[in-house]
């Protein structure tokens, strides 16, 4: 028995010593270690969040599709401004860019970083300057909205495609007070952004905003719908509208113009401007709502300029305080301060002390939120008021008028040779001519790229006498004048506040 017993005690220590070696010989000895990789067909979980759409229908949450289907159709663009001077010490050329606000400097100039600085400064001498933003094609036929501010003063105006193409655009027209502007390259065949109804966007909503931040070609960031109608006193037009949509996607320099989306693919808004004390992405930017882009963009295609109708009334946005001090029977609402003598609201009977509460069944809680309703309005344009007076409500029917209070369309100065001029033109009054000693002339009101801007040193505000000796008294005859012109170019004219006759010459 002990001969077998010292033989089963022998098998267990040789077993135990077999299976150690199976265990750990890979971990002592280099080499024998063998890796196991696994390799599965599908993701064990599904690949995207899922949300509830309108109809409160389950939808995956996924953004490639949109995100290729929107890129093709938002652009580069490099805008060069010529006739900028440079100040000494290489420090920037003087402007409103540097008396805006900190919190949205980047509205203007910061929006072109660094490049306002000039590499060699010579004191008088003009300097080119480059910046960059981004555009929305609209049209097949090579229309792109972007921001006003992206192109204005700029010389000449090149467009990047997604595909890489370039190409030199013209202006078609712009509008400050909404900060947009109306460009064409010449091609056909391109890919568009179809417009929603930026009303029913809702805050909370997931939104992608793309365009060339910082020089970064067809980015796309994600976010969603933070407010609504908000306004951030940063347009320096006299007429502004500002009813921004805005948004947590990232926006930087660079953004401005391009375009804000909804998961359909659909543009919602033109990116504008961003909240920042920094220069870059700080948490919230804001766009231009569409349905607001929509009706400028139609007017500056038709007349070449905005028909803009005016209710003539100051107004603010009625808050708890509000009420209490004017002791309001509501606490929501536009209140009316004043009402302009000879307005639209005037004779419609609107006075100082109504609440504002409806405007064609569209219900109006702030002050921003009216002027958007009331912006995609033209002249003539007849609206339904409802407003609080001392309790009572009260239905009022507004025709529009424009900022001469009239209510009619302001002059159809839209022609491609006016376009090819880079400029926008109005006729002057006859009291106007008369303080000038003049019989008549064409105002140019705003300058934009173009062979004015290019190859002359005229300025806005110059008043056309005479072209090449020939009497102008209607943009009209302007038009007629310069349609078939070929050669050289003499304007003669004067200005307000700036005494003599001036002329500039140019070649078309």
């Amino acid at each position: 028995m002990k001969k077998y017993k010292s033989y089963i005690i022998s098998g267990v220590i040789a077993l135990c010593v077999s299976l150690g070696v199976v265990i750990l010989a890979p971990e002592i000895i280099p080499g024998l270690k063998t890796l196991k990789i696994e390799h599965i067909s599908g993701a064990p979980v599904p690949g995207a969040v899922f949300t509830l759409n309108k109809e409160n229908e389950l939808v995956p949450l996924d953004f490639t599709a949109v995100a290729g289907q929107v890129m093709d159709a938002v652009v580069h663009i490099k805008s060069t401004q010529t006739n900028a001077l440079a100040g000494p010490g290489g420090q920037p050329a003087p402007g409103p860019h540097r008396e805006l606000p900190d919190p949205f400097r980047d509205f203007f100039g910061d929006f072109f970083g660094p490049r306002f600085y000039y590499e060699a400064p010579h004191p008088g001498v003009p300097q080119p300057s480059v910046g960059s933003g981004s555009g929305v094609i609209i049209n097949s036929e090579g229309y792109i909205v972007t921001n006003n501010h992206v192109i204005a003063g700029a010389s000449d105006i090149e467009v990047t495609l997604h595909d890489n193409r370039t190409y030199k655009a013209t202006v078609i027209g712009t509008d400050p007070s909404t900060d947009l502007a109306l460009i064409q390259i010449k091609e056909k065949g391109l890919p568009t952004l179809p417009f929603v109804n930026s009303d029913d966007v809702r805050v909370g909503e997931w939104v992608l905003a793309v365009g060339n931040p910082l020089n970064l070609n067809s980015t796309v960031t994600a976010g969603i719908v933070s407010a609504k109608s908000r306004n951030i006193n940063i347009l320096q037009d006299q007429y502004a509208i500002e009813s921004f949509i805005q948004t947590d996607a990232a926006i930087n320099p660079g953004n401005s113009g391009g375009a804000l989306v909804n998961l359909q693919g659909g543009l919602i808004g033109i990116n504008t401007a961003i909240a920042s004390p920094t220069g870059a992405y700080a948490g919230y930017g804001f766009a231009v709502p569409s349905n607001l882009v929509s009706k400028v963009v139609e007017d500056l295609l038709k007349y070449g300029v905005v028909q803009r109708g005016y209710l003539g009334v100051t107004i603010r946005g009625v808050d708890g305080s509000l009420a209490r001090e004017k002791d309001l029977e509501v606490n929501t609402g536009v209140y009316v301060d004043s009402v302009m003598d000879e307005s639209a609201a005037s004779d419609a009977g609107i006075k100082p002390g109504d609440v504002i509460q409806e405007i064609n069944g569209y219900k109006v809680a702030t002050a921003p939120q009216l002027l958007e309703l009331v912006g995609r309005y033209s002249p003539g344009d007849e609206l339904k008021l409802k407003v609080n007076r001392k309790g009572k409500e009260r239905e009022l029917k507004v025709e529009l008028r424009n900022r001469n209070g009239e209510a009619r369309y302001v002059a159809n100065n839209k022609r491609e040779i006016l376009n090819v001029l880079g400029a926008e033109f109005e006729e002057i009054s006859p009291s106007l001519a008369k303080k000038l000693n003049i019989e008549g002339g064409v105002k140019i009101s705003r300058l934009y790229t173009g062979k004015l801007m290019k190859h002359t040193e005229l300025k806005e505000g110059f008043i056309i006498t005479k072209v090449d000796g020939r009497p102008v008294q209607s943009v009209e005859q302007l038009a007629n004048y310069m349609q078939n012109k070929e050669g050289g170019v003499l304007l003669e004219g004067v200005y307000e506040d700036v005494p003599g006759v001036h002329y500039y010459a140019f070649g078309m």
